[in-house]
């Protein structure tokens, strides 16, 4: 089992169900994409601790990490797994626990080998979850900051689970290359390089992040073209790669509201990677979006 001690410190069980990551996991039906809870139990020092599964492989981050030292790109067959299972287990919190996450990223994405030498991955840390029917406001300042969604950077505080999709849209990309899609130094930063690769906000497109109006950010922010082809955002693309709308992906949609996903669409997908794979991989992702519509023309 893998032990997580809370910082929190807490007088008694009933307060313990107070706390957000407690309230979520004790709660939670069994998935086999979210990381299970056995128990929890309060020490002496009132320090709250979870008794969970232990995910020998560690987790995502670590994963690419290796791969990128290795200079070992994660298959294809690895990438669809990969993302069947996390898109399976954003399907079972957003439409049966009716949670969404708000901080999907590669360190809170757990790894281990199934009896056949396959990677089961499981989605754990629930502290920032909120449930559905929250009324916002939220606060602007979850998610890390690679992965958060364009409507939190503009501040918006009524966003809701196409957070979590947008994230999901950010680790895709990084799995088949290796590097971060969006490497923001800052909240700045972050925004320009999203609208560098993905292009700039319309003018007329508050309604859609839930703003009351698209903050000046910046000038350069809004004149940006949007590019479709891997080789562009990363070097070490392979130079074979075609022109892609791959970045990308169903969940990249820069609209909240385009940022759907059904568990009948994540099945769908996952068998079309699975009819293409004699394609290269790039163009097999290319393909694969346009079929279900995933890829946009539309600016930001």
């Amino acid at each position: 089992v893998a032990i997580k001690v809370m910082k929190e410190k807490f007088k008694n069980t009933a307060e313990c169900g107070k706390f957000t990551e407690y309230k979520m996991l004790t709660k939670m039906t069994c998935h086999p994409n979210i990381v299970q809870l056995h128990d929890t139990f309060l020490n002496s020092a009132n320090e709250l601790y979870f008794v969970m599964e232990y995910m020998e492989v560690g987790n995502l981050y670590q994963l690419i990490n290796e791969r990128r030292r290795l200079s070992s790109s994660i298959g294809i067959n690895e990438i669809r797994s990969v993302l069947y299972q996390i898109l399976d287990a954003l399907s079972h919190i957003h439409y049966k626990e009716q949670i969404f996450h708000r901080d999907i990223k590669p360190e809170n994405l757990l790894l281990s080998y199934s009896g056949d030498g396959s990677l089961v991955l499981k989605l754990a840390d629930f502290g920032l979850a909120k449930h559905l029917d929250n009324k916002p406001p939220f606060t602007d300042y979850v998610s890390t900051r690679w992965y958060r969604a364009p409507e939190v950077l503009l501040k918006s505080t009524n966003y809701s689970y196409p957070i979590d999709l947008w994230a999901v849209g950010a680790i895709f990309a990084e799995l088949i290359t290796l590097d971060p899609l969006f490497p923001g130094q800052s909240e700045i930063d972050q925004l320009y390089r999203i609208c560098k690769i993905l292009g700039s906000p319309e003018k007329n497109s508050s309604k859609e992040f839930n703003l009351p109006d698209i903050p000046p950010v910046s000038p350069l922010l809004m004149d940006e073209p949007r590019i479709f082809d891997l080789k562009i955002a990363f070097d070490n693309a392979p130079q074979d790669s075609p022109l892609t709308r791959t970045i990308s992906s169903p969940i990249l949609y820069k609209e909240p509201q385009e940022r759907t996903l059904s568990r009948r669409s994540i099945s769908n997908l996952s068998i079309e990677l699975h009819r293409t794979e004699k394609i290269s991989k790039f163009h097999k992702l290319n393909l694969w979006a346009k079929k279900y519509g995933l890829a946009s023309d539309k600016s930001f």
